[in-house]
């Protein structure tokens, strides 16, 4: 029901800023909660931002302070910026579009391909 597409990553040196965008497509984009996730090498996956469809962020304690997670309904679009980056933030960043099914007690999650972030000098 939902397709998603990440943009905005690359290579930055460290203290350097990006910001990632993910344009959804397919349904009620307003409906979904949205995050960001993250994986590095050798690591597991794990969540970096949230924001839920009314527009409440949580973030990882790594990141709180120097990133920041934004939507905008009206483009079906979400944001991670992150500034003062760090070496070990460098992974894979994916978006992530999920809902909860009450009358099906389900929850149903979509990811997107991912984008690269590399933070090196």
């Amino acid at each position: 029901q939902v397709q998603l597409v990440e943009s905005g990553g690359g290579l930055v040196q460290p203290g350097g800023s990006l910001r990632l965008s993910c344009a959804a497509s397919g349904s009620i984009f307003s409906l979904y909660a949205m995050a960001w996730y993250r994986q590095a090498p050798g690591k597991e996956r794990e969540l970096v931002a949230a924001i839920t469809s009314g527009g409440s962020p949580n973030y990882a304690d790594s990141v709180k302070d120097r990133f920041t997670i934004s939507r905008d309904n009206a483009k079906n679009t979400v944001y991670l910026q992150m500034n003062s980056l760090k070496p070990e933030d460098t992974a894979v960043y994916y978006c992530n579009a999920n809902r909860y099914n009450v009358l099906l007690n389900r929850r149903r999650d979509y990811w997107g391909q991912g984008t690269q972030v590399t933070v090196s000098s």
